[in-house]
């Protein structure tokens, strides 16, 4: 099943696309660890350690000390399905990060990506 395949899915091996994307788009690293900090509540060496353990997905959202509150807020279409729309929780987590990436590629500001967490984008 496509979904098991996602969660076991390293995030050691979606983070370099990640960045592969926003630096194409001119974006900075910067900015794609300032939204998933913002999404997971990893710092900087959490990310850095979650991609040296080479965590699967489940593990990684599993062990994240603090979802925002506000990604509830994040909405859209990603991969054709609405954001808001999915049932299991662990993929909406997936999909909210997947639209959140697009989102700093994209060249949206960062207090819209960050929902207006105005804490968040200094």
């Amino acid at each position: 099943m496509v979904a098991d395949r996602i969660r076991r899915m390293p995030f050691a091996s979606i983070y370099p696309l990640y960045v592969q994307k926003v630096e194409r788009k001119d974006r900075s690293t910067d900015d794609l660890d300032r939204v998933l900090t913002w999404l997971t509540g990893y710092d900087d060496a959490g990310l850095e350690r979650a991609v040296a353990d080479e965590v699967d997905l489940e593990t990684f959202f599993a062990r994240a000390p603090a979802m925002n509150p506000n990604a509830s807020l994040i909405t859209g279409v990603i991969c054709g399905v609405r954001v808001e729309e999915i049932d299991d929780p662990l993929m909406q987590q997936i999909r909210w990060m997947d639209k959140l990436v697009d989102e700093v590629a994209k060249g949206k500001k960062m207090t819209s990506i960050l929902r207006g967490d105005a804490g968040a984008a200094a």
